[in-house]
């Protein structure tokens, strides 16, 4: 279906339709330079030949945003571009700045990272209704009270990635004992969103915007839709190019409900690199490795089988970011996002200050990805198997792959 589709809408439209905004010739983290016109040429060509509906793309030197560019469309139906300041899903990337903002009241002292989850709450968390039918077993277990948000940011909780579609009775239960493993669980986050909420009498959508969107030029970026967004907006398509939906999110979710632009999202790693969003020490311990990682996948989420790949590189979770704590280039800190019609992937190397990040609206996004950054900013260092970014994992899994 990925191959056919290259032959139908993208022939016909996207190659009429890139839009570029190049700055700066790019540096590599392997010392070459890449001028903006080749980026545009090799993001154009690989973009295209995976079957990509739209994307928008920026790259960091130092820091700073050095190249961005847009391409496709954003609605295929009605022939309209993508543009930097499109607004885009950016699925399960919501999860690291959600973990920058709990960083952030932790600075505060407004919340104890180490407090657990139970004692935040003025109830047994099935006394409220959320989770009245799915957490009575939870509360039973004693290790429930070990639960912390450091645990739940590091998915190192023992919950599964979603009770719906997780756990076959739509019970929460831990998987095995908090803290002494890694295992991806947006269930985690969206119950310290839960419990947050509650400590705070305060909805998560409303605090993000004052505390971190409206603060730092983020305009075009919510927890929740907002009306402004509908004019320039990035509706979602599967591998076929056939339309999907359009984000369109009425309550926050901690897991997984930002949209926002490359425009937005840069400012926002722009401030985190340079310490305008965190003070050095909270930046310092969000970017600290709670769990090591040896799997060989991320998903399924309690797969068993081991590698090599991820020790190779350090692979490691701090708070609400992935880690890798051993490359050529220093350490490294990142994060996915992976919806229907949504194929997300940022990474950033501080030692550098050199950083990509790839926001997409298309389920053919995850193919392009690896051939982007090893180009691009000659990465040679991300799990691409523990990723399943490899093109032979993306066509095998393309059909039951999870939210990441």
């Amino acid at each position: 279906m990925r191959l056919l589709f290259l032959a139908g809408i993208l022939s016909a439209t996207i190659a009429l339709t890139p839009c570029a905004h190049s700055q700066q010739a790019i540096h590599r983290l392997d010392g070459h330079r890449l001028s903006a016109d080749k980026a545009d040429a090799i993001a154009d060509a690989e973009l295209k030949r995976d079957g990509v509906m739209g994307a928008q793309l920026a790259i960091f030197n130092h820091g700073r945003v050095v190249w961005t560019h847009a391409y496709g469309l954003r609605n295929a139906e009605k022939n309209l571009p993508m543009t930097p300041d499109t607004n885009i899903w950016a699925a399960s990337i919501t999860k690291g700045v959600f973990a920058t903002w709990v960083m952030h009241l932790a600075e505060q002292h407004r919340v104890d990272l180490d407090q657990p989850i139970a004692q935040m709450l003025a109830h047994p968390l099935n006394e409220y209704e959320p989770y009245r039918q799915s957490a009575t077993d939870l509360v039973q277990d004693p290790q429930w009270q070990r639960v912390t948000p450091r645990i739940l940011l590091a998915h190192s909780s023992g919950l599964s990635n979603f009770v719906i579609g997780g756990e076959p009775d739509k019970k929460l239960r831990l998987h095995f004992p908090p803290g002494t493993r890694f295992a991806y669980s947006g269930e985690g986050l969206n119950l310290l969103q839960f419990a947050l909420e509650e400590k705070l009498h305060e909805p998560l959508d409303t605090a993000m915007q004052r505390d971190l969107f409206t603060p730092f030029g983020m305009n075009r970026t919510g927890m929740v839709w907002h009306d402004d967004f509908a004019a320039n907006t990035a509706l979602r398509y599967d591998a076929a190019g056939h339309y999907i939906g359009t984000t369109h999110r009425d309550r926050a979710r901690a897991a997984g409900s930002m949209s926002t632009t490359i425009q937005n999202l840069s400012r926002f790693i722009e401030a985190l690199l340079a310490d305008k969003i965190l003070q050095p020490p909270a930046k310092a311990a969000m970017f600290t490795p709670q769990v090591t990682i040896r799997a060989a996948h991320q998903f399924p989420t309690f797969d068993s089988s081991i590698s090599d790949e991820g020790p190779h590189v350090g692979l490691a979770y701090g708070l609400g970011w992935g880690l890798l704590t051993r490359t050529p280039y220093g350490s490294a800190f990142f994060k996915e996002g992976h919806g229907d019609g949504a194929e997300n992937y940022l990474i950033c190397f501080p030692r550098s200050g050199t950083c990509m990040i790839l926001l997409t609206n298309s389920d053919n996004g995850e193919l392009a990805f690896r051939p982007l950054l090893e180009q691009l900013i000659g990465d040679s260092v991300t799990p691409w198997e523990w990723e399943s970014y490899t093109r032979a994992a993306i066509l095998r899994n393309e059909e039951h792959s999870p939210p990441k």
